[in-house]
């Protein structure tokens, strides 16, 4: 793979929750470890890699004293996340006060870890490989009424003048594209965390809207 597709010690951000390509993500940090990363990230403009959690929780615990949980070995609750992710760049960056940075972030690329290391205050970081981004595949005609129903929510919302920093889908609305419709309705779906995650991994971006046609039927959503 071409050194232009690797990232080496790609700061990593591990949430319970799954970013797409073109998604938005608002975050409020305040743990150390994530200030420092983020300020650094803002300062150089350079992205950062959100991972879904697979074991622990998205702030850092003391190791409990339940034989069930994994012992870290350095004194707090074992982390352990998905091998695939997505890159985040920051588009909003504000400190409302000393300790707290509130910022929204936007999907890029996916990417695959190759390799991950946890530093000695709990951050982590890795070597990864980018994953091409969806070929653009227009939406099939027996798939239409999932393009239909996100462009109804959208416009519901944009008739309710939502401020657009508040819009849960990011323009321009691409609902003639396959990966773009599919991707949009993952994130505002409640899915499973698992469920989603193997969406994102998805290469074929029909497929991923084929399966997502499913879910929306099944709930009514789509008719």
């Amino acid at each position: 793979m071409s050194d232009t597709l690797k990232l080496a010690s790609l700061p990593l951000f591990p949430l319970g929750s799954v970013l797409y390509p073109g998604g938005l993500l608002p975050l409020r940090i305040f743990e150390v470890r994530y200030l420092d990363m983020i300020g650094k990230c803002h300062k150089n403009g350079a992205p950062f890699g959100v991972v879904a959690l697979t074991a622990g929780s998205e702030v850092r615990r003391p190791e409990p004293g339940k034989q069930s949980d994994k012992p870290s070995g350095d004194g707090f609750a074992v982390e352990e996340f998905c091998a695939t992710g997505t890159l985040a760049t920051i588009a909003e960056f504000s400190v409302p006060q000393p300790g707290l940075m509130v910022i929204r972030c936007v999907g890029e690329q996916r990417f695959k870890i190759s390799n991950r290391e946890k530093l000695k205050h709990g951050l982590w970081i890795a070597d990864v490989e980018r994953i091409d981004g969806d070929m653009p595949v227009a939406v099939p005609n027996d798939l239409k009424a999932c393009a239909n129903a996100l462009g109804k929510l959208t416009k519901s919302l944009q008739d309710r003048e939502i401020p657009d920093d508040q819009m849960p889908l990011l323009p321009p609305y691409q609902l003639d594209d396959c990966g773009w419709v599919a991707n949009r309705w993952c994130e505002l779906l409640p899915l499973p965390l698992e469920l989603k995650q193997r969406l994102m991994e998805l290469d074929n971006p029909l497929v991923r809207l084929e399966l997502i046609s499913d879910i929306l039927e099944r709930t009514g959503i789509a008719l």
